[in-house]
């Protein structure tokens, strides 16, 4: 078995529509940047609220990725 080495980070997606398109907003925005991306959890849901109604859905999502090189 080869050794690994993760790096675990949260983001926090946000999205006019749905928590499903704000979670899917933190991994692919945070995959433009980061390589081998290996799982993503989501930690908590919540909402922004003005005037008694949801402007924002927000999604808190713990990334994992592949430290290091590989070979």
């Amino acid at each position: 078995m080869s050794k690994s080495v993760y790096k675990i980070i949260e983001l926090v997606g946000t999205s006019p529509n749905s928590w499903d398109e704000a979670a899917r907003n933190a991994v692919e925005t945070a995959s433009q940047t980061l390589k081998n991306l290996r799982i993503a959890e989501v930690s908590k849901l919540d909402m922004k609220v003005e005037d008694g109604k949801v402007v924002a859905y927000r999604a808190r999502v713990t990334l994992s990725f592949k430290y290091g090189t590989e070979g």
